[in-house]
């Protein structure tokens, strides 16, 4: 966006921002976060403090209270966006994507960082990993929460160390699928109802978080690891002990998977093994067209059962097997728990909306300046990212807006 027409978008923004209020605890602090929202939507090529409160036309030191200092509601302001996002941009086909990313950070006194695998620079590096929550339907794209993940051996072990990076010690290590499942449980309090919920492997190889889905009855399609385990055939379960089996001693657990029951089968190996895989049809299916031209990719669709906390298997799911065309050397693996009567390629372009979010990131990091924060206290880090999922939710709405008018964004 260009000066002017920033400039043009300053009543749409009062306007907008105004629906929170009530967030805040006076008027110069609604005054300097009006200020931040301004600051991130401006063409400064970084977006940090003093740039952003010049092009703001406020002093520094406001933005930099607002993020410390100053009383808000964070969490407030979160919900208050999702419920915004809920009224505005409904929508029978909305997806929910989880993702992470990730921003490199020198030193060890920022909340969070440490050495670590970091998707921004293909490697590990010294950064910090964020866990998001993405919204999107046909026409509408937006970041709806951001949560800092806290390591567990060098920073949840280490309480000092979080105190002094201004970690409550309430706040403690969880693994990155447990903060979505909050962030979910968050969203549909407030009013969102996802249609779909879709994410990669380092999310969809927990069955813990796949099982905890189902229990919400929320349809997924995960993609999961060549390693991730499961059954082709339906096993067999004895629910009760037949009088003439019993034996004395200690009697055994009920209820129990039928003896001879076939072990479960990593994914990579059904190709091979399984005669249900096997016997599977390969269908081809064009999802998308690309700077190359149309993606072609190869699905074998069969019914699977996964293992619940128990080891017993649960209700069916859906495996899809899938291979790019023409070399097939790209072999993909998607698991989900909606219905069998869905059809493959609903499943398909669920499975593959995911760039959705990879380009709400590089919008939001270049646009906004998501990546450029230089706060270290995790007060000051969580303001930020929810202070840039407001920004990323009103660039959204304008882009939508101006598309409707046929105008160019």
């Amino acid at each position: 966006m260009d000066a002017t027409f920033v400039l043009s978008l300053r009543p749409r923004l009062c306007e907008f921002l105004s629906r929170f209020d009530d967030c805040f605890a006076s008027r110069p602090t609604r005054k300097a976060f009006a200020g931040y929202i301004t600051g991130q939507l401006s063409e400064l090529p970084r977006k940090s403090m003093e740039p952003m409160a010049d092009a703001a036309g406020v002093h520094p030191r406001s933005l930099q209270q607002l993020m410390s200092l100053y009383v808000w509601d964070e969490d407030q302001l979160r919900d208050r966006l999702q419920q915004y996002v809920a009224q505005q941009h409904p929508s029978e086909h909305s997806v929910g994507i989880v993702d992470e990313t990730s921003v490199v950070k020198k030193g060890r006194h920022t909340a969070g960082v440490q050495r670590q695998h970091c998707g921004a620079v293909g490697k590990q590096e010294n950064c910090v990993v964020t866990v998001h929550l993405g919204y999107t339907t046909p026409d509408f794209r937006t970041l709806i929460d951001g949560e800092l993940f806290l390591p567990e051996e060098s920073w949840h072990q280490d309480r000092p160390r979080c105190r002094a990076a201004g970690i409550p010690d309430d706040v403690v290590y969880r693994p990155k699928w447990m903060i979505a499942l909050e962030q979910l449980d968050r969203a549909r309090r407030n009013g969102l109802r996802l249609r779909w919920l879709t994410f990669d492997e380092g999310y969809g190889g927990k069955p813990p978080f796949l099982r905890a889905l189902d229990a919400r009855g929320q349809d997924y399609v995960a993609e999961i690891p060549s390693s991730f385990r499961v059954w082709t055939h339906e096993p067999r379960v004895v629910r009760r002990e037949h009088a003439t089996h019993r034996r004395p001693g200690r009697p055994r657990r009920l209820p129990r998977l039928a003896k001879q029951t076939l072990p479960q089968c990593e994914v990579r190996w059904a190709l091979r093994v399984s005669s249900v895989v096997r016997a599977a049809a390969w269908v081809v299916f064009h999802t998308s067209d690309g700077e190359k031209g149309p993606m072609l990719w190869e699905v074998k669709r069969i019914s699977v059962w996964l293992s619940d906390a128990e080891g017993l298997p649960t209700r069916e799911h859906q495996l899809l097997v899938v291979r790019r065309l023409p070399d097939r050397t790209e072999v993909k693996y998607f698991l989900s728990g909606a219905s069998s009567s869905t059809s493959t390629e609903e499943l398909l372009l669920v499975a593959f909306s995911r760039w959705k979010i990879e380009r709400t990131f590089e919008d939001a990091k270049t646009e906004l300046g998501l990546a450029d924060f230089e706060m270290r206290k995790w007060k000051c880090v969580r303001r930020h990212l929810i202070a840039s999922c407001v920004s990323h939710a009103f660039l959204a709405t304008v882009r939508r807006e101006e598309e409707k008018k046929g105008r160019p964004n």
